[in-house]
């Protein structure tokens, strides 16, 4: 999902990848930022002997596999080093360490997109595979790339709609998963993902934003079509359980894309 806040759009401010804005919006829940309270504030203090004992502290432990977990899919991941090198491409690189952070979030949520401060979000406590790690960074560097390149306007109901089913699209739908959700059945295949996806990109725009479910589904409607028949910077639709990231990835090469 991804975050909206006051913010200005970065490359009018000519230095894309260094903003150090950190102001939110007044009501952090219209926005989404309440599922993220290391977003809202940044002042820590050490847990004492006590609180270790009573179960605190474990986030710093948590953080540590986080970012190990990280590091592990940028590095032998065909599909995030992918979309770091389409970010590249794009003028938008990543410094893992400046744009990526593993936090502690809401338990509902994975991750998320943070404009504000172009930060993909890996929520510590509740990504803790490497396999969920490398879904959440697709997902949300897909947000990333369109905010990038796309010209985004994430206060846009209609704007964030597209980038959500771009990202269910891409990086998280396929039959298992809608089988799995309900979504579709051995003698129901032709809508299944397209239902999916629907399903996916309804979740997160209600997470993100305080508006109705038919408000929602209508945005989602109206940019469905267009939306969903964008395949870049991936090409093609993730098969679990097959070679499509590895495809992918051998294929970015013709458009640059590799790191």
């Amino acid at each position: 999902m991804t975050l909206i806040g006051n913010f200005e759009k970065e490359s009018e401010k000519n230095d894309n990848q260094q903003k150090q804005t950190t102001s939110l919006p007044s009501d952090a829940s219209q926005w989404g930022y309440d599922l993220y309270p290391s977003r809202k504030s940044r002042s820590e203090t050490a847990p004492s002997f006590i609180d270790y004992m009573k179960g605190k502290g474990k986030e710093n432990f948590e953080k540590i596999k986080c970012e190990r977990n990280v590091y592990k899919c940028i590095k032998d991941s065909p599909i995030v080093k992918l979309m770091m090198g389409a970010l590249k491409a794009s003028g938008c690189g990543i410094d893992i360490r400046r744009h990526i952070s593993c936090e502690e979030c809401a338990p509902t949520v994975s991750g998320g997109y943070d404009p504000i401060m172009n930060q993909v979000i890996i929520c510590q406590n509740t990504a803790r595979k490497e396999g969920i790690v490398q879904a959440v960074l697709t997902h949300e560097m897909i947000h990333m790339f369109d905010y990038c390149k796309n010209d985004l306007d994430f206060k846009n109901l209609e704007h964030l709609a597209c980038t959500e089913i771009r990202a269910a699209n891409l990086a998280h739908c396929s039959f298992m998963s809608a089988l799995f959700a309900g979504d579709a059945s051995l003698f129901y295949v032709k809508e299944a993902h397209q239902n999916c996806v629907k399903n996916k990109a309804l979740s997160s725009v209600l997470s993100a934003r305080n508006v109705s479910k038919e408000e929602a589904m209508i945005a989602i409607n109206k940019v469905f079509s267009k939306c969903y028949s964008d395949l870049e910077p991936i090409g093609r639709r993730i098969r679990r359980n097959s070679m499509d990231m590895q495809k992918a990835y051998e294929e970015g090469y013709y458009y640059g894309y590799n790191l």
